[in-house]
């Protein structure tokens, strides 16, 4: 306890000493955090695997949790198309001929659960920074345990609602606590393959959600709906379990004035078998990285996320997560859906989403290769630009009637689900966590993902007024709209979002410090271990910067 109120003091009166050594000048400090960064920047991806196996599996363990969310994220929309569900949940009409849950309903579900999350993310960025990641996800896992009964067993679809509430609280937590724990437990090289595995999570859980639906689509009684309900009751167990004997981040130990804490935990964090890996050289460029953005701003609050520096930091945290939910990626949840009011049987539709999931398996994957070559910059811009192009040849399909339009639609939006999960969905992960200070991480991403999922709500609202038969009716329209707004947030991506590879959190405070355009941050060298910070910048050719960081 002390310890944490020496920190905060600290913070307070910009105090820069680390045990009574001034980090800003002691030659053996910086000597030592100066060679752990080098050696960090140095080390290869298989060294890396060979020195963290066990940051990996505890990073991994943690970030399944949000297969959960990315399951039931699809799995009201594959509901909607549920003949079962509908009946239950929704009203009839006799100018359809057929049962179908209302659009004002539709929203109300999908918009519950980002409420709900909304909440949970702020709530879990306070707990983190106060009790940890590890005990922050437990908690929830609990919660969640006990909010899918209401789910469950829910009578009519106000119950639903308020079902659906309750399980975006632990939702919101884990969006926040995953990505932190998964920058801060792994090296630069890691750093990457390790955050964008969460985007890999969310696939899972939505292929997961297309199966189980196909698999009880036929059911003719209430299990056609309980069982993909039920299902969510499978993940938590056993993660709970897992996480009991997970370490909390070295960085958070640190940032709580504990040295030899956090020394113990990244000894649990990697392997004791490399002579090279030198522990308190590390835990070293760690105080020297929360002490340098202690002296570049105070404070910890929600508050200084907004102030000096960190402003921009927010702004293109929360936009790049912005750009997610505007860049027509919800017609991936909607999948299902969007085909059956295209004309398509729901039977097909749910097989032609497990092969849309499937597929975006392998472009996450895929995306682990492309990010140790091309820049996230490149990568997230290059993703957007053809995702535009797919959304206009949608919308252009809707004008045809034939049966194959309806095929070649699904057959696009499949193609887009690859474009997504190979460019813009994991490298989300990845710039999130990069691009936020790690002093304000926890805070930063909770506004971001509170951004998202508030911007979710319109989305939702949006989306389910233009597909459903009850209200606009758009069909394979509604992918024009979305075109407008991928536009818009394409060129956002140009003029604000840097380029983060292969810094250091050090390099990054830095880089931001100095106010560096973002289409610049790829060609500035600078130096966070010079005892003149801010003096040692240097311009350098998109040549000479392959050499100096990769």
């Amino acid at each position: 306890m002390e310890t944490e109120k020496r920190d905060a003091h600290d913070a307070e009166r910009g105090h820069k000493s680390v045990d009574g050594i001034d980090v800003a000048h002691d030659e053996t400090f910086i000597s030592d955090a100066k060679h752990a960064a080098a050696a960090e920047q140095q080390m290869t991806l298989l060294k890396a695997i060979k020195l963290y196996p066990k940051a990996i599996s505890w990073s991994v363990l943690l970030s399944s949790t949000l297969i959960m969310e990315g399951y039931d994220l699809a799995l009201l929309g594959s509901l909607y198309a549920s003949p079962v569900f509908n009946q239950k949940f929704g009203t009839y009409s006799a100018e359809k001929d057929k049962w179908a849950v209302s659009a004002a309903w539709q929203s109300g579900l999908s918009n519950g659960a980002r409420a709900g999350e909304i909440f949970g993310l702020i709530l879990a960025g306070w707990v983190s920074d106060r009790y940890g990641y590890k005990m922050t996800t437990i908690a929830s896992l609990v919660l969640m345990i006990m909010f899918v009964f209401v789910l469950f067993f829910a009578p009519n679809i106000q119950v639903l609602v308020v079902g659906e509430v309750l399980c975006g609280i632990p939702w919101g937590a884990f969006q926040s606590v995953t990505p932190a724990y998964a920058s801060e437990v792994a090296p630069v090289v890691l750093r990457p393959y390790l955050t964008t595995f969460i985007n890999m999570c969310w696939v899972i859980g939505q292929f997961f959600a297309a199966a189980v639906n196909k698999g009880s689509v036929g059911r003719s009684d209430d299990w056609a709906y309980k069982i993909p309900f039920g299902v969510q009751w499978v993940w938590p167990v056993p993660i709970l379990v897992g996480l009991f004997f997970a370490p909390e981040s070295p960085w958070w130990h640190v940032r709580h004035g504990n040295r030899e804490a956090a020394k113990a935990s990244l000894l649990r964090l990697t392997s004791r078998n490399d002579p090279s890996f030198n522990v308190d050289e590390t835990i070293s460029m760690i105080e020297h990285t929360n002490e340098l953005e202690k002296r570049i701003k105070d404070g910890l609050t929600y508050r200084d996320c907004f102030k000096g520096v960190d402003l921009r930091r927010t702004e293109i945290v929360v936009g790049i997560w912005l750009v997610q939910t505007l860049g027509g990626q919800n017609l991936m949840g909607y999948f299902a859906y969007f085909l059956t009011q295209a004309g398509m049987e729901a039977s097909n539709s749910f097989s032609l989403s497990m092969a849309q999931y499937a597929l975006g398996m392998v472009g996450t994957a895929g995306s682990w290769f492309l990010m140790s070559r091309v820049g996230r910059r490149t990568i997230h811009f290059s993703g957007l630009c053809c995702q535009l192009l797919i959304l206009i040849v949608v919308g252009s399909l809707s004008f045809s009637k034939t049966n194959g339009s309806v095929w070649t639609i699904g057959a696009m939006l499949i193609v887009f689900t690859f474009v997504y999960d190979f460019t813009v969905g994991p490298v989300t992960y990845s710039l999130i966590s990069e691009l936020s200070s790690t002093r304000l991480k926890a805070k930063t991403i909770v506004l971001a993902r509170a951004g998202y999922n508030a911007s979710n709500i319109f989305v939702n609202v949006m989306t389910n007024y233009q597909l459903s038969s009850t209200a606009w009716n758009w069909g394979a329209k509604t992918a024009y709209f979305w075109a407008g707004t991928c536009l818009l947030s394409t060129i956002w991506v140009f003029f604000r979002l840097p380029e983060p590879k292969g810094r250091t959190y050090a390099e990054l405070d830095l880089l931001f410090e100095q106010k560096i355009p973002a289409r610049k941050f790829a060609e500035t060298r600078i130096d966070p271990f010079s005892h003149h910070l801010g003096h040692e910048l240097e311009k350098v050719s998109e040549k000479n910067l392959g050499k100096d960081i990769e």
